[in-house]
């Protein structure tokens, strides 16, 4: 799954669309967001040098390290990075975020273009500014594209509200020579702990509408960071488990439960000690002989009947001699309601 992720961000988005962009959200539980942020930026870089990629350049926007630690960890992957590299860009927003150091306003350059040092993270607009003509320095104004690179923005919101920020995010996203853009974004603030593994849960969203949810496990230790696909099982019970509804009861049975349950007798089921009984419907004769039916007299009131102490009998007297017996018509269906 992570290749798909990186392949989605290599191609970008359709002419029209809003570019791919993808978070890296890391926790207390899994810190490990700045490692798949150097493992995406390593891998986009190679496809950028390579021509394999939509985007021709790439705009990175450095927080949480310095520049010179993307210049030695390119480098280390095989990917030389220098003052005459023409496919890259650096914002250095880790020296100097709020202009301390350096009073003046205005964003300076060390050494060459490739680092550009932003002095003021809580304006939002002039960051935007400033990252598309850098990246125009690279690809010029035409309909050639590149990517945007975030290693955190959890400098931009202590200074910038939630709405802003996202704002930024999207109007980059919006911009026709765009292509993707990913960033990272630690919720729990940075703690050490001895955990080495996460796992990723993405969405892709088809051009038709629909939506196909993937999963995967990354691993990080002294190697370098591993995938490795989740158990079709582990991911039913997991996909199982979101889509049960949230309740304050319990719907399953015990089995004391449900034992007591099974014992209770309902009104329509034998109550003589396990022997069934049968019950007249009025409609037919009972064979067993139990309880003897009699049938409807109805001309006149039988008087001299005598119960014969082996059942009961059923007296009906008719209104009228025009009325037939069990009819199944509405008395009052010439009523005109």
């Amino acid at each position: 799954m992570a290749d798909s992720i990186f392949r989605k961000l290599r191609d970008g988005g359709e002419e029209g669309e809003l570019s791919p962009a993808l978070t890296i959200e890391e926790t207390v539980a899994s810190p490990f967001g700045l490692d798949l942020s150097g493992y995406l930026l390593a891998k986009l870089s190679s496809s950028i040098l390579a021509g394999k990629s939509k985007s021709q350049g790439l705009v990175l926007i450095t927080f949480s390290r310095s520049p010179s630690f993307y210049i030695q960890f390119l480098k280390q992957k095989g990917i030389v990075v220098s003052s005459n590299s023409k496919w890259i860009r650096i914002f250095d927003c880790y020296t100097d975020p709020l202009g301390w150091i350096d009073q003046s306003s205005t964003d300076s350059s060390e050494g060459s273009s490739l680092i550009k040092i932003h002095k003021c993270v809580s304006d939002l607009k002039k960051l935007f500014s400033s990252i598309i003509e850098a990246g125009k320095e690279l690809v010029g104004d035409g309909k050639t594209r590149f990517s945007v690179a975030i290693d955190s923005v959890n400098e931009l919101l202590r200074h910038s509200s939630m709405s802003l920020v996202s704002g930024l995010l999207t109007d980059l996203r919006s911009h026709g020579q765009i292509s993707s853009i990913f960033w990272s974004l630690n919720t729990d603030l940075h703690q050490e702990k001895d955990f080495g593994k996460g796992r990723f849960h993405v969405r892709f969203k088809l051009r038709k509408g629909r939506v196909r949810v993937m999963s995967e496990e990354y691993q990080v230790d002294q190697s370098g960071i591993n995938f490795s696909p989740i158990s079709s099982a582990d991911s039913v019970v997991a996909t199982t488990k979101s889509l049960l509804p949230k309740v304050h009861f319990n719907l399953q049975l015990s089995e004391k439960e449900r034992v007591e349950k099974e014992k209770v007798v309902l009104p329509f089921e034998h109550q003589d000690n396990g022997k069934s009984i049968d019950i007249y419907d009025g409609r037919r004769s009972l064979v067993d002989g139990k309880i003897e039916a009699t049938s409807l007299y109805s001309k006149e009131l039988q008087t001299d009947m005598v119960s014969s102490g082996k059942g009961g009998e059923i007296i009906y007297f008719r209104d009228s001699d025009d009325e037939n017996p069990d009819s199944d018509e509405d008395p009052d269906d010439d009523l005109d309601i």
